[in-house]
């Protein structure tokens, strides 16, 4: 069982409370999201920034640097010196959020030299739990009931998990190879890094992604993936995810 540690306290703490930040919002009927577009054009909400100034009253005392999708991004000339980093994700899935399907998380990574070694996520509107921690496993928490993942799952096909605002083409086309080895296969979408999440329980044998990601779409459900006996490999080269890399965007990758 995972020891809890002061640094995983912290960062489930933060998760928690961010989680009810961003619930207060959207369990709202007047609220406004307040929804702005980033120079990439992707969405960003009162949720969003909201989320991301809660979780870092907890991160900001720990002394470890923070890299958020809605922080400051300092130069790889400044990271490339921190041996140890937050990686967050405030609130992922903000497309899931504003159509309000219930399938966003806040995401919340601790980084050592390039690798992820702890992750938190948290589902709100679930109230659901997952954390890992390497060389100790990984955890879902739901309903007051803690169950080491993976999770025992009884006899399902071949599972696929896939995006479900981000299916590319590429993806598609790996996933039709993958149906003539499985033609039982089972395609589950789903949001966010809950994707993540159904490999790490074993509710799903494999999450392709051939598109964009940054470093914080994944960093924390790469550490309970790892945590929970999974890999996170680059789609190409088959080598693990790194973080904190120069350009923050990760390779096409595979979850299994």
């Amino acid at each position: 069982m995972i020891m809890k540690n002061e640094l995983l306290s912290t960062a489930v703490e933060a998760a928690l409370s961010a989680g009810r930040d961003i619930m207060a919002i959207y369990d709202d009927p007047s609220s406004d999201f307040g929804i702005e577009r980033k120079a990439d054009n992707s969405p960003l909400t009162r949720a969003d920034k909201a989320a991301h100034a809660r979780i870092m009253t907890y991160l900001e005392p720990t002394d470890i640097p923070v890299l958020s999708e809605e922080g400051a991004h300092l130069p790889f000339d400044v990271r490339r010196q921190w041996r140890r980093l937050w990686i967050v994700d405030p609130l992922d899935g903000t497309k899931e959020f504003i159509k309000r399907n219930g399938e966003f998380t806040v995401n919340i990574a601790l980084v050592e030299d390039g690798v992820p070694v702890m992750g938190v996520i948290y589902v709100p509107v679930k109230r659901q739990l997952y954390y890992g921690v390497a060389g100790q496993g990984a955890v879902k928490e739901e309903e007051g009931v803690s169950s080491p993942l993976p999770l025992s799952v009884g006899e399902r096909p071949f599972t696929v998990v896939a995006s479900r605002s981000h299916l590319s083409p590429e993806t598609a086309d790996f996933i039709e190879d993958l149906r003539r080895e499985h033609p039982d296969l089972e395609l589950v979408s789903s949001g966010s890094s809950l994707k993540i999440c159904l490999v790490a329980e074993g509710k799903a044998d494999i999450y392709p992604r051939h598109a964009p990601t940054m470093e914080w779409d994944t960093a924390a459900g790469d550490a309970i993936a790892r945590a929970a006996g999974r890999i996170v490999v680059d789609a190409l080269t088959g080598e693990p995810l790194r973080y904190n890399k120069e350009d923050l965007h990760n390779p096409w990758f595979i979850v299994r």
